[in-house]
């Protein structure tokens, strides 16, 4: 009895395969042949050609076309084998990127790193430190800009390989937050107060957490600062605080602030605020900073650093590419005092 191996297919059976998938999804996304090839930037009648080579195949394997012809004008009409077969290209296309993207990331060929704002240009100077060995080993290094939300999204999807920025911990629920990533730890801080708010209306240096509510504050509509909220005043801290003003990001609480149009006080991270106080953040100038002082509970902190997926590292050669950088920001560590 003969034995027979795994079937082997010739590469340009796959090549052509794998486009004529990409091809049929483009066309079920875009509606038509023509709409599909402006996209993928070929001649109409080369997508058409690849649709009528298609529905031959399925007819004689299925029973059943792909795609049927509606008319000039209008969208083609894809039949439930075609509607089956997009699904299973879709699916077949990420496993097979996915798979790549993975072989990249194993063999060092490439490494996706994520920063917030505020973290981007020391994360630039750790790379200087290994710019030469990413040369050499000709290295596809990518840089994404990553909201503080979305950071742990980010490293579960595989979408990123290591980020640089801050996350909030709360006293009880910090271990189950950071085991499933490793943690290099640069600093741990509280809130503080930007304001334009006269000494005389709100004096001093610093104010005490539980005097927040008497303020009208300048808040982030998401991110570090509603999570500090929400541990302190629940889900409903809108309705318990002076709400003078909802942002989506900080530059624009900064303009709010120093145009006068609202007088209040916004909160912003002890990074932040210190960065405002020496004058390194030129945008928040002329607001004074007043830091937070006696936290509620929980005990609530930002936590800066960089993450990564915990054991990842350890399973790839000390050469590897996600441990060179590791290294080089462990060295910049002592530099690190500006949150976002």
């Amino acid at each position: 009895m003969a034995l027979s191996g795994p079937q082997q297919y010739p590469p340009e059976l796959l090549d052509t395969t794998m486009d004529q998938l990409r091809t049929l999804i483009v066309v079920h996304e875009t509606g038509t042949a023509l709409g599909a090839a402006r996209r993928l930037g070929r001649e109409q009648s080369s997508v058409q050609k690849q649709l009528d080579t298609m529905n031959r195949t399925f007819a004689a394997l299925c029973g059943e076309e792909l795609v049927l012809k509606q008319g000039r004008g209008r969208d083609a009409l894809f039949t439930a084998t075609g509607e089956a077969l997009v699904d299973l290209a879709r699916r077949t296309l990420g496993e097979w990127s996915d798979g790549v993207r993975d072989a990249r990331r194993r063999l060092g060929r490439t490494l996706s790193v994520g920063t917030t704002r505020y973290t981007l240009g020391f994360l630039l100077d750790a790379v200087e430190r290994v710019r030469e060995d990413y040369e050499r080993d000709d290295v596809d290094l990518k840089v994404t800009h990553v909201r503080t939300g979305d950071l742990f999204t980010k490293l579960r999807s595989k979408e990123l390989d290591l980020v640089c920025g801050s996350v909030v911990v709360t006293e009880g629920a910090e271990a189950e937050l950071l085991t499933p990533y490793e943690v290099m730890e640069w600093r741990r801080s509280g809130l503080s107060l930007l304001t334009n708010l006269p000494p005389e209306r709100l004096p001093g240096t610093s104010l005490g957490a539980s005097d927040l509510p008497r303020l009208p504050l300048v808040i982030s509509a998401r991110g570090l600062i509603g999570r500090f909220l929400t541990a302190w005043y629940g889900p409903d801290y809108r309705q318990r605080l002076s709400v003078a003003a909802e942002i989506e990001a900080a530059h624009y609480g900064f303009e709010l602030l120093r145009s006068g149009v609202v007088s209040g006080a916004m909160l912003v991270t002890r990074g932040i605020g210190e960065a405002a106080a020496d004058g390194r953040l030129p945008e928040a100038g002329g607001l004074r900073t007043l830091e937070i002082v006696g936290e509620m509970e929980p005990l609530t902190e930002v936590l800066v650093g960089v993450f990564t997926r915990r054991g990842e590292r350890a399973s790839y050669p000390p050469g590897h590419p996600l441990n060179l950088l590791w290294e080089a920001l462990s060295r910049e560590s002592g530099r690190w005092w500006l949150s976002s």
